[in-house]
């Protein structure tokens, strides 16, 4: 191992010292500079290679004071200023290109802004109440990164069946790491469970008693459809309730987030939830969720159900990621037949969030004008 080592590095060299017998540009010289400041590249090191470039073009004192302000070393910055003082009858670099800020869509008037979050109020506070009784699998993927010495790792997959049944959901732990466990319930799992957070979340951000502050943020395109992008706050009193079994103590803090609704329906397709104001000596000290909706049949009907749900959380040991997918819709009964297996998790291009078009384009469909 040890001689493939040097070996690599005795290539490394030459390679190195091939490329400072070329002839170099400006721009050519401050990006190598930048990526040894970036990298904490050996100063000496630097300067030789330095002392080796053939400029063809003049290298400006201001550009060695630029890189003297970023951080570069006090052997590269004499090594700099001597190319400086060699080049200076050279012809001047070309100015670099200043790329233009792409334009900005405005965003909705006061009036339009205020419609729209009355049309997402009125679907929000109806929306389990419009679903039918559906089963599907949940598929949770956890992690737990320890943040002391002594703590081990670890993580699981789990797979329920979740059933939707007049407004309320159940839970039926099918499957751990693979491996059938029927006797198992769902608050026996250990780690961070949660339940219930893709039909109250919606309604308590936007039920009136909530006393949710809301806000425009700006436009985005989900899964290839145009966003609004509100942000909202919801004050401790309304907040979100945690317990932790350890302590067996329990807190509601409140939160705060961004709400995405599509333009076409008004339709909400992702919140986004951050815990705030957390006590320093409460155990649980910061969550996170992303709860995302897309468009899904049951029995030939399409109604927007949870597809994807991601918590994080902060507690006094570690860091927990549940990462939970949302397959196989089927409507409630006798006839449900569901199998469960090895299921891929989402891919990671159908979460991301996208710019949003550009003004050419309207914000209501997305289309050339």
């Amino acid at each position: 191992m040890q001689a493939k080592l040097r070996l690599l590095f005795a290539l490394l060299l030459l390679a190195v010292t091939a490329l400072a017998q070329r002839p170099m540009t400006v721009a050519d010289v401050i990006t190598f500079v930048d990526s040894q400041i970036k990298l904490k590249g050996d100063d000496r090191a630097t300067a030789d290679f330095l002392q080796h470039v053939k400029l063809t073009q003049k290298l400006e004192i201001r550009d060695v004071e630029d890189l003297q302000g970023r951080g570069a070393g006090v052997r590269t910055l004499q090594a700099l200023r001597k190319l400086s003082e060699d080049s200076a009858g050279l012809p001047a670099a070309p100015a670099p290109q200043v790329v233009a800020a792409p334009p900005v869509t405005p965003p909705p008037s006061q009036e339009e802004q205020t419609a729209i979050l009355g049309a997402m109020r009125e679907y929000a506070l109806s929306y389990t109440k419009n679903l039918p009784n559906y089963v599907c699998i949940q598929t949770t993927r956890r992690r737990i990164e320890p943040t002391e010495r002594g703590y081990l790792p670890q993580g699981d997959e789990v797979q329920e069946l979740l059933s939707f049944v007049d407004g309320k959901e159940s839970y039926k732990v099918e499957m751990v790491n693979g491996k059938s466990q029927p006797n198992l319930k769902h608050d026996q799992l250990g780690g961070v469970v949660t339940s219930g957070e893709f039909g109250s979340m919606l309604f308590n951000i936007f039920d009136p008693a909530s006393g949710a502050d809301f806000h425009w943020d700006h436009w985005a395109t989900l899964r290839g459809k145009l966003m609004y992008v509100f942000s909202y706050s919801v004050p401790k009193s309304s907040g979100y309730s945690m317990y932790h079994g350890e302590s067996k103590r329990e807190y509601t803090s409140a939160y705060e987030g961004l709400v995405y609704a599509d333009v076409q329906s008004k339709i909400v397709m992702r919140i986004k939830m951050e815990t705030v104001g957390i006590p320093a000596d409460f155990p649980v000290h910061e969550v996170n969720i992303t709860l995302d909706y897309s468009p899904t049949k049951i029995s030939g009907q399409e109604y927007v159900l949870p597809y994807h749900f991601e918590l994080t959380s902060k507690e006094v040991r570690a860091e927990t990621t549940n990462r939970a997918d949302y397959r196989l819709y089927q409507k409630f009964g006798a006839e449900a037949s569901i199998t469960f297996g090895d299921v891929e998790p989402i891919p990671d291009d159908q979460l991301k969030e996208q710019p949003a078009p550009s003004p050419q384009q309207t914000p209501a469909t997305g289309k050339k004008k």
